[in-house]
Protein backbone atom coordinates (compact mmCIF):
# COMPACT_ATOMS: atom_id res chain seq x y z
CA UNK A 1 0.00 0.00 0.00
CA UNK A 2 1.30 3.57 -1.08
CA UNK A 3 1.33 6.44 1.40
CA UNK A 4 -1.61 8.07 -1.28
CA UNK A 5 -3.66 4.84 -0.32
CA UNK A 6 -2.95 5.12 3.07
CA UNK A 7 -4.23 8.80 3.10
CA UNK A 8 -7.15 7.96 1.27
CA UNK A 9 -7.45 4.92 3.59
CA UNK A 10 -7.82 7.88 6.38
CA UNK A 11 -9.81 10.13 4.43
CA UNK A 12 -12.76 7.60 3.08
CA UNK A 13 -13.08 5.82 6.68
CA UNK A 14 -13.60 9.15 8.21
CA UNK A 15 -10.18 8.28 10.48
CA UNK A 16 -9.71 10.26 13.52
CA UNK A 17 -6.49 9.15 14.85
CA UNK A 18 -3.41 7.25 13.91
CA UNK A 19 -1.98 4.58 15.73
CA UNK A 20 2.05 4.43 15.19
CA UNK A 21 2.85 1.03 16.81
CA UNK A 22 6.60 -0.81 17.46
CA UNK A 23 7.68 -3.82 18.95
CA UNK A 24 10.40 -4.25 22.28
CA UNK A 25 12.65 -6.79 22.62
CA UNK A 26 10.31 -9.59 24.21
CA UNK A 27 7.83 -8.91 21.61
CA UNK A 28 5.30 -6.47 23.09
CA UNK A 29 4.27 -3.37 20.93
CA UNK A 30 4.03 0.13 21.85
CA UNK A 31 2.39 2.87 20.28
CA UNK A 32 1.79 6.85 19.77
CA UNK A 33 -1.57 8.25 18.61
CA UNK A 34 -1.55 11.30 15.98
CA UNK A 35 -4.69 13.30 15.55
CA UNK A 36 -5.22 12.24 11.87
CA UNK A 37 -5.19 15.88 10.82
CA UNK A 38 -1.28 15.94 11.95
CA UNK A 39 -0.28 12.66 9.28
CA UNK A 40 0.40 13.75 5.91
CA UNK A 41 2.89 12.76 3.64
CA UNK A 42 6.02 13.76 5.31
CA UNK A 43 5.13 11.63 8.35
CA UNK A 44 6.20 8.77 6.29
CA UNK A 45 9.12 10.59 5.45
CA UNK A 46 10.48 11.81 8.88
CA UNK A 47 8.92 9.58 10.80
CA UNK A 48 7.87 9.80 14.58
CA UNK A 49 10.18 10.74 17.16
CA UNK A 50 9.87 8.48 21.04
CA UNK A 51 11.84 8.27 23.67
CA UNK A 52 13.72 4.87 23.22
CA UNK A 53 15.26 4.99 26.94
CA UNK A 54 11.93 4.16 28.28
CA UNK A 55 12.08 0.90 26.37
CA UNK A 56 13.64 -1.94 28.29
CA UNK A 57 16.54 -3.04 26.52
CA UNK A 58 16.89 -0.14 23.98
CA UNK A 59 18.91 2.41 24.54
CA UNK A 60 20.11 5.00 27.60
CA UNK A 61 18.73 8.46 28.54
CA UNK A 62 21.93 9.79 27.40
CA UNK A 63 21.42 8.63 23.69
CA UNK A 64 17.35 8.10 23.94
CA UNK A 65 15.92 10.09 21.15
CA UNK A 66 14.48 7.35 18.30
CA UNK A 67 12.42 7.64 15.51
CA UNK A 68 9.68 4.74 14.25
CA UNK A 69 9.21 4.84 10.14
CA UNK A 70 5.94 3.98 9.50
CA UNK A 71 5.30 0.76 6.58
CA UNK A 72 1.96 1.78 5.04
CA UNK A 73 2.04 -2.73 4.04
CA UNK A 74 0.92 -3.07 8.28
CA UNK A 75 -1.82 -0.73 8.31
CA UNK A 76 -5.66 -1.83 9.61
CA UNK A 77 -8.39 -0.22 11.36
CA UNK A 78 -8.35 -0.69 14.84
CA UNK A 79 -12.01 -2.78 15.50
CA UNK A 80 -11.74 -1.56 19.29
CA UNK A 81 -11.19 2.07 19.52
CA UNK A 82 -14.57 4.53 20.01
CA UNK A 83 -12.88 6.83 17.71
CA UNK A 84 -11.90 5.76 14.31
CA UNK A 85 -8.40 4.85 14.58
CA UNK A 86 -5.39 3.17 12.10
CA UNK A 87 -3.03 1.10 13.36
CA UNK A 88 0.86 1.02 11.69
CA UNK A 89 3.49 -1.33 12.27
CA UNK A 90 6.93 0.68 12.45
CA UNK A 91 10.42 -0.04 11.93
CA UNK A 92 12.67 1.63 14.50
CA UNK A 93 15.73 3.94 13.28
CA UNK A 94 18.18 6.15 14.91
CA UNK A 95 18.03 10.29 14.32
CA UNK A 96 20.36 9.89 11.75
CA UNK A 97 18.30 7.75 9.34
CA UNK A 98 20.15 4.18 10.21
CA UNK A 99 18.10 0.85 10.74
CA UNK A 100 18.66 0.54 14.50
CA UNK A 101 20.38 -2.39 14.83
CA UNK A 102 18.52 -4.03 17.95
CA UNK A 103 14.28 -3.31 16.32
CA UNK A 104 13.33 -6.82 16.29
CA UNK A 105 11.47 -5.90 12.93
CA UNK A 106 14.47 -4.55 11.44
CA UNK A 107 15.96 -7.76 11.94
CA UNK A 108 13.18 -9.83 10.89
CA UNK A 109 13.56 -8.09 7.22
CA UNK A 110 17.02 -8.13 7.56
CA UNK A 111 16.63 -12.19 7.31
CA UNK A 112 14.17 -12.10 4.30
CA UNK A 113 16.80 -9.45 2.84
CA UNK A 114 20.06 -12.29 3.55
CA UNK A 115 17.92 -15.32 2.54
CA UNK A 116 17.91 -13.50 -1.19
CA UNK A 117 21.71 -12.99 -1.71
CA UNK A 118 22.58 -16.28 -0.40
CA UNK A 119 21.06 -18.09 -3.73
CA UNK A 120 19.07 -20.82 -1.87
CA UNK A 121 15.36 -19.16 -2.55
CA UNK A 122 13.57 -15.79 -2.88
CA UNK A 123 11.16 -16.43 -0.22
CA UNK A 124 10.68 -18.14 3.67
CA UNK A 125 7.06 -18.82 4.53
CA UNK A 126 6.20 -18.87 8.50
CA UNK A 127 2.59 -20.19 9.98
CA UNK A 128 2.94 -19.99 13.58
CA UNK A 129 0.23 -21.92 15.98
CA UNK A 130 0.26 -19.63 19.06
CA UNK A 131 -2.46 -21.83 21.83
CA UNK A 132 -3.47 -19.81 24.41
CA UNK A 133 -5.80 -19.89 27.62
CA UNK A 134 -8.68 -17.58 28.41
CA UNK A 135 -9.54 -17.18 32.08
CA UNK A 136 -12.46 -16.12 34.32
CA UNK A 137 -10.13 -14.56 36.96
CA UNK A 138 -6.67 -13.94 37.41
CA UNK A 139 -5.14 -12.70 40.55
CA UNK A 140 -1.21 -12.52 41.50
CA UNK A 141 1.07 -11.32 43.93
CA UNK A 142 4.83 -11.30 44.80
CA UNK A 143 6.14 -9.43 47.84
CA UNK A 144 8.89 -9.79 50.55
CA UNK A 145 5.99 -11.42 52.93
CA UNK A 146 3.83 -13.11 50.18
CA UNK A 147 3.91 -14.65 47.06
CA UNK A 148 1.27 -16.45 45.01
CA UNK A 149 -0.96 -16.86 41.79
CA UNK A 150 -4.36 -17.70 41.76
CA UNK A 151 -6.27 -18.87 37.95
CA UNK A 152 -10.02 -19.65 37.87
CA UNK A 153 -11.95 -20.59 34.75
CA UNK A 154 -15.83 -21.98 34.74
CA UNK A 155 -15.27 -25.12 32.85
CA UNK A 156 -11.74 -26.11 34.91
CA UNK A 157 -11.63 -29.72 36.00
CA UNK A 158 -11.69 -28.71 39.94
CA UNK A 159 -15.01 -26.55 39.70
CA UNK A 160 -17.08 -29.92 39.09
CA UNK A 161 -18.00 -29.31 43.07
CA UNK A 162 -17.93 -25.56 43.32
CA UNK A 163 -21.21 -24.03 44.19
CA UNK A 164 -22.84 -21.50 41.57
CA UNK A 165 -25.33 -19.60 41.48
CA UNK A 166 -28.06 -21.30 40.12
CA UNK A 167 -26.72 -24.47 40.45
CA UNK A 168 -23.76 -25.86 39.19
CA UNK A 169 -24.72 -27.66 35.21
CA UNK A 170 -21.55 -29.65 35.19
CA UNK A 171 -19.88 -30.22 31.61
CA UNK A 172 -16.42 -29.21 33.21
CA UNK A 173 -13.16 -30.47 31.11
CA UNK A 174 -10.79 -32.79 32.34
CA UNK A 175 -7.31 -32.64 32.73
CA UNK A 176 -6.03 -33.20 29.61
CA UNK A 177 -9.45 -34.06 28.29
CA UNK A 178 -9.90 -30.59 26.18
CA UNK A 179 -9.25 -31.46 22.89
CA UNK A 180 -11.99 -30.68 20.88
CA UNK A 181 -14.98 -31.78 22.44
CA UNK A 182 -18.34 -30.26 20.90
CA UNK A 183 -20.88 -27.83 23.30
CA UNK A 184 -22.00 -28.12 26.02
CA UNK A 185 -18.65 -29.08 27.38
CA UNK A 186 -16.65 -26.79 24.67
CA UNK A 187 -18.23 -23.73 26.18
CA UNK A 188 -16.06 -21.18 24.35
CA UNK A 189 -17.26 -21.73 20.84
CA UNK A 190 -18.89 -18.40 20.20
CA UNK A 191 -16.12 -16.48 22.03
CA UNK A 192 -13.43 -17.88 20.05
CA UNK A 193 -15.61 -17.23 16.90
CA UNK A 194 -15.91 -13.74 18.00
CA UNK A 195 -12.03 -13.39 17.47
CA UNK A 196 -11.82 -15.14 14.29
CA UNK A 197 -15.01 -12.59 13.47
CA UNK A 198 -12.94 -9.81 14.24
CA UNK A 199 -9.71 -11.01 12.97
CA UNK A 200 -11.08 -11.27 9.69
CA UNK A 201 -12.32 -8.10 10.10
CA UNK A 202 -8.69 -6.29 10.08
CA UNK A 203 -7.55 -8.73 7.13
CA UNK A 204 -6.07 -12.03 8.68
CA UNK A 205 -7.49 -15.22 6.60
CA UNK A 206 -8.19 -17.47 9.72
CA UNK A 207 -8.13 -20.97 8.59
CA UNK A 208 -10.25 -22.65 11.84
CA UNK A 209 -10.43 -22.59 15.44
CA UNK A 210 -11.31 -25.06 18.23
CA UNK A 211 -10.40 -26.40 21.81
CA UNK A 212 -7.14 -27.24 22.92
CA UNK A 213 -6.38 -30.10 25.42
CA UNK A 214 -6.18 -28.66 28.69
CA UNK A 215 -8.52 -27.95 31.07
CA UNK A 216 -9.83 -24.13 31.77
CA UNK A 217 -10.37 -22.72 28.65
CA UNK A 218 -7.17 -23.51 26.62
CA UNK A 219 -7.34 -22.37 22.73
CA UNK A 220 -5.92 -22.56 19.51
CA UNK A 221 -6.67 -20.21 16.51
CA UNK A 222 -4.81 -20.99 13.13
CA UNK A 223 -4.25 -18.24 10.70
CA UNK A 224 -2.88 -18.03 7.33
CA UNK A 225 0.77 -18.48 6.66
CA UNK A 226 2.82 -15.83 5.07
CA UNK A 227 6.25 -14.60 4.69
CA UNK A 228 8.55 -14.05 7.87
CA UNK A 229 7.71 -10.08 8.60
CA UNK A 230 4.06 -10.43 7.24
CA UNK A 231 3.45 -12.69 9.98
CA UNK A 232 5.24 -11.81 12.97
CA UNK A 233 2.83 -8.85 12.39
CA UNK A 234 0.00 -10.44 11.79
CA UNK A 235 0.88 -12.64 15.18
CA UNK A 236 0.89 -9.17 16.67
CA UNK A 237 -2.34 -8.25 15.77
CA UNK A 238 -3.71 -11.92 16.47
CA UNK A 239 -2.51 -11.11 20.24
CA UNK A 240 -3.70 -8.26 20.28
CA UNK A 241 -7.46 -9.32 18.74
CA UNK A 242 -7.50 -12.19 21.17
CA UNK A 243 -6.66 -10.35 24.39
CA UNK A 244 -9.32 -7.67 23.52
CA UNK A 245 -12.07 -9.69 22.70
CA UNK A 246 -11.69 -11.63 25.74
CA UNK A 247 -11.74 -8.11 28.02
CA UNK A 248 -14.68 -7.49 26.23
CA UNK A 249 -16.39 -10.66 27.23
CA UNK A 250 -15.23 -10.12 30.61
CA UNK A 251 -12.90 -12.65 30.33
CA UNK A 252 -8.89 -12.49 30.38
CA UNK A 253 -6.32 -14.26 28.13
CA UNK A 254 -2.73 -15.44 28.56
CA UNK A 255 -0.25 -17.06 26.41
CA UNK A 256 1.88 -17.95 29.00
CA UNK A 257 3.63 -21.67 28.12
CA UNK A 258 2.69 -22.47 31.53
CA UNK A 259 -0.11 -21.08 33.34
CA UNK A 260 -1.54 -24.05 35.30
CA UNK A 261 -0.03 -26.92 36.77
CA UNK A 262 -0.17 -30.83 35.82
CA UNK A 263 -1.52 -30.03 32.54
CA UNK A 264 -1.04 -29.33 29.15
CA UNK A 265 1.25 -26.46 28.24
CA UNK A 266 0.53 -23.50 25.24
CA UNK A 267 2.71 -23.96 22.58
CA UNK A 268 3.80 -21.70 19.44
CA UNK A 269 4.44 -24.98 16.95
CA UNK A 270 6.17 -22.72 14.08
CA UNK A 271 5.42 -23.81 10.14
CA UNK A 272 8.24 -22.56 7.81
CA UNK A 273 8.94 -23.27 4.29
CA UNK A 274 11.56 -21.80 1.68
CA UNK A 275 10.54 -21.49 -2.32
CA UNK A 276 12.51 -20.11 -5.30
CA UNK A 277 10.16 -17.80 -6.91
CA UNK A 278 6.94 -19.94 -7.13
CA UNK A 279 8.62 -23.25 -6.98
CA UNK A 280 8.69 -24.99 -3.32
CA UNK A 281 12.21 -26.63 -2.57
CA UNK A 282 10.73 -28.50 0.81
CA UNK A 283 9.24 -31.17 -1.60
CA UNK A 284 10.47 -34.56 -3.09
CA UNK A 285 8.04 -37.07 -4.18
CA UNK A 286 8.66 -40.53 -2.73
CA UNK A 287 11.20 -39.34 -0.41
CA UNK A 288 11.28 -39.89 3.68
CA UNK A 289 7.80 -37.71 4.26
CA UNK A 290 7.94 -36.09 0.78
CA UNK A 291 11.27 -33.94 1.98
CA UNK A 292 13.98 -32.86 -0.36
CA UNK A 293 17.60 -32.96 0.86
CA UNK A 294 17.50 -29.04 1.15
CA UNK A 295 14.80 -29.67 3.48
CA UNK A 296 16.62 -31.99 5.46
CA UNK A 297 19.40 -29.80 5.68
CA UNK A 298 17.06 -26.96 6.60
CA UNK A 299 16.24 -29.51 9.35
CA UNK A 300 19.87 -30.36 10.67
CA UNK A 301 20.73 -26.64 10.68
CA UNK A 302 17.34 -26.19 13.24
CA UNK A 303 18.33 -29.30 15.27
CA UNK A 304 21.95 -28.60 15.70
CA UNK A 305 21.44 -25.06 16.66
CA UNK A 306 18.73 -25.80 18.55
CA UNK A 307 20.16 -25.27 22.32
CA UNK A 308 21.17 -21.76 21.39
CA UNK A 309 18.02 -21.11 19.48
CA UNK A 310 15.75 -21.99 22.04
CA UNK A 311 17.16 -19.26 23.90
CA UNK A 312 15.29 -17.00 21.60
CA UNK A 313 12.14 -19.32 20.50
CA UNK A 314 11.67 -19.70 24.50
CA UNK A 315 13.06 -17.20 26.43
CA UNK A 316 10.90 -17.30 29.69
CA UNK A 317 11.61 -19.26 32.76
CA UNK A 318 7.93 -20.19 32.17
CA UNK A 319 8.98 -21.65 29.16
CA UNK A 320 11.05 -24.45 30.68
CA UNK A 321 8.02 -25.38 32.71
CA UNK A 322 6.00 -26.24 29.52
CA UNK A 323 9.37 -28.34 28.61
CA UNK A 324 8.90 -30.98 30.67
CA UNK A 325 8.29 -34.80 29.57
CA UNK A 326 4.31 -35.94 29.80
CA UNK A 327 2.46 -33.21 28.98
CA UNK A 328 3.00 -33.11 24.78
CA UNK A 329 5.90 -31.63 25.05
CA UNK A 330 8.65 -31.03 22.17
CA UNK A 331 11.48 -32.05 24.38
CA UNK A 332 13.47 -34.35 22.06
CA UNK A 333 15.91 -33.10 19.48
CA UNK A 334 14.73 -35.28 16.83
CA UNK A 335 12.45 -34.72 13.90
CA UNK A 336 9.35 -37.34 12.27
CA UNK A 337 6.77 -37.67 10.33
CA UNK A 338 3.45 -36.59 11.86
CA UNK A 339 4.85 -37.20 15.25
CA UNK A 340 3.82 -34.75 17.72
CA UNK A 341 7.28 -36.18 20.64
CA UNK A 342 9.43 -34.83 18.35
CA UNK A 343 10.95 -31.21 17.80
CA UNK A 344 10.57 -31.13 14.56
CA UNK A 345 7.42 -32.94 12.87
CA UNK A 346 6.83 -33.32 9.40
CA UNK A 347 3.08 -33.35 8.30
CA UNK A 348 2.17 -35.62 5.97
CA UNK A 349 -1.50 -35.04 5.84
CA UNK A 350 -3.43 -33.77 2.86
CA UNK A 351 0.23 -32.13 2.13
CA UNK A 352 0.75 -30.95 -1.09
CA UNK A 353 4.01 -29.32 -2.92
CA UNK A 354 3.70 -26.31 -2.14
CA UNK A 355 2.46 -26.72 1.19
CA UNK A 356 5.36 -29.42 2.30
CA UNK A 357 6.82 -27.85 5.39
CA UNK A 358 8.40 -28.61 8.56
CA UNK A 359 7.11 -27.77 11.95
CA UNK A 360 9.22 -26.61 14.87
CA UNK A 361 7.33 -27.62 18.23
CA UNK A 362 9.51 -25.99 20.61
CA UNK A 363 8.82 -22.35 20.23
CA UNK A 364 6.08 -20.87 22.59
CA UNK A 365 4.04 -17.50 22.43
CA UNK A 366 6.89 -15.71 25.29
CA UNK A 367 9.26 -15.16 22.30
CA UNK A 368 8.83 -12.01 19.70
CA UNK A 369 8.08 -13.45 16.40
CA UNK A 370 9.89 -11.35 14.39
CA UNK A 371 13.43 -12.12 16.15
CA UNK A 372 12.32 -15.65 16.53
CA UNK A 373 11.06 -16.33 13.26
CA UNK A 374 14.49 -15.03 12.06
CA UNK A 375 16.72 -17.13 14.02
CA UNK A 376 14.36 -20.16 12.95
CA UNK A 377 15.54 -19.05 9.25
CA UNK A 378 19.15 -18.32 9.92
CA UNK A 379 19.72 -21.79 11.44
CA UNK A 380 18.16 -23.64 9.00
CA UNK A 381 20.00 -21.69 6.73
CA UNK A 382 22.94 -22.77 8.39
CA UNK A 383 22.14 -26.34 8.14
CA UNK A 384 21.40 -25.74 4.55
CA UNK A 385 25.03 -24.06 3.20
CA UNK A 386 26.94 -26.81 5.54
CA UNK A 387 24.46 -29.15 4.48
CA UNK A 388 24.31 -30.76 8.05
CA UNK A 389 22.35 -34.20 7.28
CA UNK A 390 20.29 -34.97 10.24
CA UNK A 391 20.27 -38.46 10.08
CA UNK A 392 24.04 -38.70 9.95
CA UNK A 393 24.15 -36.26 13.22
CA UNK A 394 21.45 -39.00 15.07
CA UNK A 395 18.33 -36.91 15.04
CA UNK A 396 15.76 -39.15 13.15
CA UNK A 397 13.49 -40.27 11.61
CA UNK A 398 12.49 -40.79 14.87
CA UNK A 399 8.73 -42.47 14.13
CA UNK A 400 8.32 -43.98 17.81
CA UNK A 401 6.41 -42.26 20.64
CA UNK A 402 9.32 -40.83 22.60
CA UNK A 403 7.54 -40.85 25.90
CA UNK A 404 7.39 -44.56 25.85
CA UNK A 405 10.81 -45.16 25.49
CA UNK A 406 12.90 -46.85 28.36
CA UNK A 407 15.20 -44.43 29.78
CA UNK A 408 17.91 -46.93 28.41
CA UNK A 409 16.65 -46.12 24.33
CA UNK A 410 16.43 -42.67 25.62
CA UNK A 411 19.97 -42.08 26.06
CA UNK A 412 21.25 -41.11 22.77
CA UNK A 413 18.68 -38.61 21.79
CA UNK A 414 19.26 -34.95 22.58
CA UNK A 415 17.02 -32.96 24.86
CA UNK A 416 16.46 -28.90 25.11
CA UNK A 417 18.27 -26.91 27.38
CA UNK A 418 16.68 -27.15 31.22
CA UNK A 419 16.51 -23.64 32.41
CA UNK A 420 16.37 -20.31 30.51
CA UNK A 421 19.89 -19.69 31.96
CA UNK A 422 21.06 -22.92 30.15
CA UNK A 423 20.08 -21.94 26.84
CA UNK A 424 21.30 -18.41 26.91
CA UNK A 425 24.66 -19.85 27.59
CA UNK A 426 24.29 -21.92 24.08
CA UNK A 427 23.25 -19.42 22.81
CA UNK A 428 26.95 -17.49 24.01
CA UNK A 429 28.61 -20.11 22.69
CA UNK A 430 27.09 -20.60 19.30
CA UNK A 431 25.98 -17.22 17.99
CA UNK A 432 27.70 -16.77 14.59
CA UNK A 433 25.01 -18.99 12.88
CA UNK A 434 22.93 -15.37 13.69
CA UNK A 435 25.51 -13.02 12.87
CA UNK A 436 25.84 -13.88 9.07
CA UNK A 437 25.01 -11.40 6.57
CA UNK A 438 24.41 -8.65 9.41
CA UNK A 439 21.07 -9.93 10.50
CA UNK A 440 21.74 -10.09 14.06
CA UNK A 441 24.57 -7.70 15.68
CA UNK A 442 27.00 -9.30 18.44
CA UNK A 443 25.73 -5.76 20.28
CA UNK A 444 22.23 -7.39 20.17
CA UNK A 445 23.45 -10.67 21.22
CA UNK A 446 24.96 -9.60 24.16
CA UNK A 447 22.48 -7.15 24.99
CA UNK A 448 19.49 -9.88 24.68
CA UNK A 449 21.48 -12.15 26.72
CA UNK A 450 21.71 -9.94 29.42
CA UNK A 451 18.23 -8.70 29.83
CA UNK A 452 17.19 -12.68 29.74
CA UNK A 453 19.69 -13.23 32.06
CA UNK A 454 18.41 -10.72 34.31
CA UNK A 455 15.01 -11.63 34.21
CA UNK A 456 15.70 -15.67 35.27
CA UNK A 457 17.77 -14.38 38.22
CA UNK A 458 14.93 -12.00 39.24
CA UNK A 459 12.76 -15.53 39.23
CA UNK A 460 15.58 -17.55 41.25
CA UNK A 461 16.23 -15.26 43.80
CA UNK A 462 12.28 -14.91 45.01
CA UNK A 463 11.34 -17.58 47.44
CA UNK A 464 8.92 -19.98 46.06
CA UNK A 465 5.26 -20.71 47.41
CA UNK A 466 6.23 -24.64 47.20
CA UNK A 467 8.99 -24.06 49.29
CA UNK A 468 7.04 -24.04 52.00
CA UNK A 469 5.50 -27.08 51.60
CA UNK A 470 8.85 -28.82 50.82
CA UNK A 471 11.40 -26.99 53.78
CA UNK A 472 8.92 -25.17 56.41
CA UNK A 473 9.03 -27.75 58.96
CA UNK A 474 12.08 -28.88 58.30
Amino acid sequence: MSVQNVLNTIKENSIMFVDFRFVDLSGHAHHITLPATEVDADTFVNGVAFDGSSIAGFRGIEESDMVMMPDTESSFIDPFTDHPTLNIMCNIHTPDGERYERDPRSIAQKAEEYLQTTGIGTTAFFAPESEFFIFDDVRFESKMNTSFYSVDSDEAAWNTGRKEEGGNLGYKIGVKGGYVPVAPVDAQQDIRSEMVRVMQETGLRVERHHHEVATAGQAEINFRFDTLTKTADNLLKYKYIINNVARQWGKVATFMPKPLFGDNGSGMHVHSSIFNGDSPLFYEKGAYANLSQLALHYIGGILHHAPALIAITNPSTNSFKRLVPGYEAPVNLVFSKGNRSAAIRIPVAAVTPKGCRIEFRTPDSTANPYLAFAAMLLAGLDGIKRQLDPVALGYGPFDKNIYDLSDEDKKEIRSVPGTLDEALDALEADSGFLTEGGVFSQDFIDNFVALKRSEAKAVSIRVHPHEYSLYFDC
